[in-house]
């Protein structure tokens, strides 16, 4: 029965029903399944044929969302009881990400921070308009192993280059790896300002995470 539950939840999140991976991982938890093999045999590889499926072109965006909504809803479940059990979930690294300062786009960082929490990171978002000074305070504090920035327009990409000069000024920058993204950014525009990777999407930036720190 704990295959089979396990299999459904699977599905759920391939299928796009975070109703029923919500009610599913109720029910396991229910039926005294571990918490860590339900994230880890159940939900983790959901959201990875997820990602694969929108890689591959035969998602898109929506699914992702969707998706995530559902591996949120299960977490919810999940990390009370993982509590309670003080099992620890190894996470695969810490993350800060908001968009940066003068930009208020928030649905694709969000989305990005999202999925990284989903495969396992910590994730500290900062949300949108981040003055560059509180990225780099709270990579201080954290011990962040990655910031994500993010820039809609043209005119804040520029602010993505300022972020990691202070990174350099306050002497974090060769400890911590630097992601960018936006709809104006690309791979160019991240050598020459100095980032560490581009990530045109969501699963893109799960998979450039886990090869920096990789």
């Amino acid at each position: 029965m704990s295959d089979e539950l396990l299999r459904q939840i699977t599905e759920s999140l391939v299928q796009g029903d975070p109703e029923a991976t919500v009610d599913l991982t109720r029910q396991a938890l229910a039926a005294g399944l571990e918490p860590l093999a339900i994230l880890n045999q159940g939900l983790m590889p959901g959201m990875q044929v997820v990602g694969e499926k929108f890689a591959s072109g035969e998602y898109f965006l929506p699914h992702l969302v969707v998706a995530a909504s559902g591996m949120q809803g299960a977490m919810a479940l999940l990390e009370p009881a993982l509590r309670a059990r003080q099992q620890a979930v190894q996470k695969a690294g810490t993350v800060v990400i908001g968009t940066v300062r003068g930009d208020i786009h928030e649905i694709g960082k969000s989305l990005v921070a999202t999925m990284l929490s989903a495969s396992g990171f910590q994730v500290v978002d900062l949300g949108v308009d981040v003055p560059t000074e509180a990225f780099v305070a709270k990579v201080q504090e954290t011990q962040a192993d990655i910031v994500g920035l993010s820039a809609l327009l043209t005119t804040t990409m520029a602010v993505q280059r300022e972020v990691i000069e202070a990174l350099k000024a306050a002497g974090l920058r060769e400890r911590v790896r630097v992601m960018v993204g936006g709809a104006p950014v690309n791979q160019e525009w991240a050598e020459a300002i100095g980032a560490d990777g581009y990530a045109e999407d969501a699963v893109g930036a799960v998979e450039l995470a886990k090869r920096l720190l990789g």
